[in-house]
């Protein structure tokens, strides 16, 4: 049996840009490597959870592995939260959070705090959040923590009873779809207020579950506002984070079964973010431990390649899901979108595949989702796919892009179908 390399490259679709002479990031960079295996095997799109969905990495990451998301997803909140050793049982509510400036009024300056909130700054801000933070509305307490940069997450512990996820985001950005959390194209960036969902509200757990959600923005966001951290980064002209924006709440944990019962196979992982993380440990995954990326791309691709090399020793498949892509483009930077493919492909894909026998290889490559520059935002178009090695019969595509796969002889997935066809490529 040979052995599988799944590598997603996270927010790798788009849209051609003007920056990029009306090509997408992928089409204008330098990617010899992918281009290679693009001609050596077939290739295709893909919507990573369904047509018409713009979804966020969660119910992406969670198709892509082969499972209905639609079954299984309870929330991003108690993922993240999960992974960051949260305890998280039913009834209590989990959010995934991010640390934002807010202007006047309900007026959000921005979403991320100018992306340049560090580790230690955030670390700082939530103990004074956990310390001062008190919830009197309703009984109950709670768990702050930062995670990456500007991200974070937070659970609710009611005293008594359950509370319900059936509630609003309070993150402008982001709305709920049935259970599911997709990204809005367009949206009024001001702070929303936690509501029940429509026809919800007079659900007792779902009402506590606004309130407590509410009150909690309310005072941590005082309490930001006074942070020596925050009157630090003002003097310096930075933007404060002086608000939690929350999304994606979940009231208990996803019960998957473990990719090992459902492939039969013993997969390793490289994750870099919380929510890949969690879905990492709770489908069974092992993962590899691997410094969080330094910003080089000269130093941080070429370690993943070697790393990615002894693990494969290990287990039956890597799957391996780098950041790169998907923060430019959330900024409407196409040109540093383009440079981070092309990184990949020359420190990642150029120290990897020369010291592979692909023969004894299955080796895909596809996205989790398009973010498209021009919209700075997850988008529903659908996402190129490749596999290669194996033995698999080439479909005369050359070049691994958007426009490419459209000609490939994978045609169109769905999310759910591409890891099943991965087991039985490296079956055969």
């Amino acid at each position: 049996m040979k052995k599988i390399i799944y590598v997603i490259l996270d927010g790798l679709g788009d849209r051609p840009h003007p920056d990029l002479n009306n090509q997408t990031p992928l089409a204008a960079a330098a990617t010899p490597h992918l281009d290679q295996l693009a001609k050596n095997g077939q290739t295709g799109l893909m919507y990573t959870v369904g047509k018409g969905i713009a979804p966020e990495s969660d119910i992406a990451v969670i198709s892509i592995l082969g499972y209905d998301a639609e079954k299984y997803y309870t929330g991003r909140g108690p993922l993240e939260s999960y992974a960051e050793g949260l305890q998280v049982r039913e009834g209590d509510l989990a959010y995934r959070v991010n640390f934002a400036t807010l202007g006047q009024g309900k007026q959000i300056v921005d979403r991320r705090v100018g992306r340049n909130l560090t580790t230690q700054e955030a670390t700082l801000l939530a103990q004074e959040i956990n310390a001062k933070v008190k919830l009197t509305n309703i009984g109950a307490d709670f768990k702050f923590k930062n995670t990456i940069g500007h991200r974070g997450v937070l659970v609710i512990y009611p005293h008594q009873g359950k509370l319900s996820a059936e509630v609003s985001n309070t993150d402008p950005a982001y709305e709920k779809k049935g259970h599911f959390g997709v990204a809005k194209e367009k949206f009024e960036n001001k702070v929303q207020l936690c509501r029940p969902v429509p026809g919800k509200e007079n659900l007792p757990e779902a009402v506590n579950a606004a309130r407590l959600t509410n009150e909690f923005v309310e005072k941590s966001h005082l309490v930001l506002e006074q942070a020596q951290v925050n009157k630090e980064r003002q003097s310096q002209g930075k933007l404060k984070g002086n608000l939690i924006l929350t999304r994606d709440a979940g009231d208990r944990l996803p019960k998957f079964p473990s990719i090992k019962e459902r492939f039969g196979l013993d997969f390793g992982c490289f994750v870099e973010m919380p929510v890949e993380r969690g879905i990492a440990l709770l489908t069974g995954m092992s993962i590899v431990d691997l410094a969080l990326p330094t910003g080089n791309a000269d130093q941080d691709y070429p370690l993943r390649a070697r790393k990615a090399i002894a693990a494969l020793q290990k287990y039956d498949g890597l799957y391996v899901h780098l950041k790169g892509p998907d923060e430019p483009a959330h900024d409407g930077q196409a040109l540093k979108k383009k440079d981070s493919i092309a990184a990949i492909d020359q420190y990642f894909f150029g120290n990897l595949i020369p010291n592979l026998d692909l023969k004894n290889f299955v080796v895909c490559v596809s996205a989790d989702h398009s973010t498209p520059c021009v919209i700075k935002a997850h988008s529903d178009d659908p996402v190129p796919v490749l596999i290669s090695g194996g033995g698999i019969e080439p479909d005369q595509v050359g070049t691994f892009s958007e426009k490419s796969c459209q000609q490939g002889k994978l045609k169109q997935l769905s999310g759910p179908q591409l890891m099943p066809l991965l087991v039985a490529s490296a079956k055969k």
